[in-house]
């Protein structure tokens, strides 16, 4: 490995975030998902979850340029929900779903500092199924003023976690490295396999 190489390796594992995840549930289009992959990686979020309760589990992601985002991030997939959320409860204190309801918040005032969050996205059509909502903390809207009121989900999740991103670069959460050793380790170990290509091909 070329020392730029690892250069960059190493800037990037110093800004992932261990405490920011995203969850998609049952989002049908392999593209919109990949495309989630890319806006994760962008701002130090190192793993997803992937739900599909009602749809068939993904083999594989979107177009080749932004399904080389795959690479670099810890993909869990999973078919049940109890698990995943065992999962996601495991690492994440607090878990919001994007929901239009009474009790939803602006994106603008969850707090992405103190405590970890995972954020919900549910499928294209119908959004976060009601299982969901109720296992979850609260609900979050992403305010807008004009007539459709809805966003694509990959559009949705970039919005909400690039305020997230904003919340954190103030706080300072990407000055230090702030990943766990051991898994920093196996992230650096796992990436250093990928040639020289791969990882110019994903500064594409």
């Amino acid at each position: 490995m070329t020392p730029e190489r690892k250069l960059r390796l190493t800037t990037v594992l110093n800004h992932r975030q261990p405490d920011l995840t995203v969850m998609l549930e049952n989002v049908f289009d392999p593209h919109n998902i990949s495309a989630v992959m890319r806006t994760c990686d962008s701002v130090g979020i190192q793993e997803i979850y992937v739900l599909t309760t009602k749809i068939a589990r993904h083999k594989k992601w979107g177009s080749r340029s932004s399904s080389s985002a795959a690479k670099w991030l810890t993909i869990h997939q999973y078919v049940d929900l109890d698990s995943c959320m065992q999962a996601v409860r495991a690492r994440y204190a607090r878990v919001y779903t994007t929901h239009l309801a009474s009790n939803a918040v602006s994106l603008y005032d969850l707090n992405f500092v103190e405590t970890p969050v995972a954020l919900v996205f549910g499928n294209e059509h119908s959004g976060c199924s009601d299982e969901i909502i109720a296992a979850a903390d609260g609900n979050f809207i992403i305010p807008q003023v004009g007539i459709i009121r809805s966003l694509n989900i990959s559009v949705a999740c970039a919005v909400s976690i690039y305020e997230a991103f904003r919340q954190k670069s103030l706080a300072g959460h990407y000055n230090a490295a702030r990943l766990p050793l051991q898994e920093r380790a196996g992230l650096e170990h796992a990436w250093g396999m990928y040639s020289e290509t791969e990882t110019e091909s994903f500064n594409q």
